[in-house]
């Protein structure tokens, strides 16, 4: 009976005092264009408060980062990309179905001719 009682004490704590953590993809101006770009992002945001980990894809050029939300939000985190000298902004995602201007084919920086 004192197990159960633990237990169910234990896990009813858990549930109150569970961290909230969130997820948010920003994109960055400069673009993060190669390792070394990744290498200073990931060293130097990784420093700022409430951030759990970061994931950078430089295919798409984004990177993911899980925060817990009792400490930090978006706007403090895009403020600490500007310490390094960038401009951080939220993704926004590409609706299913629909490519981006080249076919998802990596042929040029940001062109403005859309192809559909």
């Amino acid at each position: 009976m004192r197990t159960k009682v633990l237990f169910v004490t234990l896990a009813f704590a858990t549930a109150c005092f569970g961290k909230d953590i969130k997820t948010v993809v920003l994109k960055t101006q400069p673009e993060m264009h190669c390792t070394g770009c990744e290498k200073k992002i990931k060293d130097n945001i990784r420093f700022e408060k409430g951030i759990k980990s970061i994931t950078t894809n430089l295919d798409n050029k984004t990177i993911t980062i899980e925060y817990d939300a009792d400490k930090t939000n978006v706007e403090n985190i895009i403020a600490g990309f500007k310490k390094i000298k960038y401009e951080a902004s939220e993704a926004t995602p590409t609706p299913a179905g629909k490519k981006d201007c080249c076919g998802g084919e990596k042929k040029h920086e940001g062109c403005g001719d859309k192809k559909e």
